[in-house]
């Protein structure tokens, strides 16, 4: 046994494991809630302790990075960060207060693990929704957001979520995954050939 193949393999499991690593960063300076060096070089040694110490099962696929579709989705994923952020500000201090809330299910048109996971994560880290369920069988987020006004409202809030899924894939899926985005939720053909029924 050499010393080489170790870090061969140290090599191609980091490179393999490398939008996590990014994301994981993201992350952890959003939770903190600042950018700074500290938080970003701290951040990128949680993420490698947790990749390296906490291994997780190999995703099926892999992620594919397209540098105009993670652009798309970051702006945003920014932009909808600052707006719901005032919005929800704003609703806490207004004199109504807050009005209704609602949990709405969206049925998703991607099967990959980690597109579900990206997209359950983006929607949960902006203000005003957060995901509180995944049926990974069906692709189906259950979704709490806050001031819904009505029935329109909530159809709006769920083609929001369709929209935040089309980013993530546009920006880190497969060619058959971007693909799949054509096909209305519950007919999108999944990789093993099921159908959502």
């Amino acid at each position: 046994m050499t010393v080489e193949p170790a870090r061969s393999a140290l090599g191609h499991q980091l490179r393999h494991q490398l939008p996590l690593l990014v994301w994981l960063v993201l992350v952890w300076n959003l939770l903190w809630g600042t950018w700074s060096w500290a938080n970003l070089l701290s951040g990128i040694v949680v993420a490698l302790a947790v990749t390296l110490l906490l291994p997780l099962p190999p995703v099926v696929g892999g992620t594919h990075l397209h540098p105009v579709g993670l652009v798309v989705f970051l702006g945003y994923f920014f932009l909808d960060l600052v707006r719901s952020a005032a919005l929800v500000a704003w609703q806490t201090i207004r004199p109504g207060g807050i009005g209704r809330s609602a949990i709405i299910r969206v049925q998703l048109r991607t099967d990959s693990d980690l597109l579900l996971t990206i997209v359950a994560e983006s929607l949960t880290l902006v203000p005003g929704s957060v995901v509180i369920d995944m049926d990974r069988e069906r692709r189906t987020l259950s979704i709490h957001v806050l001031h819904v006004r009505n029935l329109e409202d909530v159809e709006r809030r769920r083609a929001a979520v369709l929209a935040e899924e089309e980013r993530v894939v546009r920006a880190f899926g497969s060619a058959d995954e971007i693909a799949a985005l054509a096909h209305a939720p519950g007919e999108a053909p999944t990789g093993t050939g099921r159908r959502t029924p």
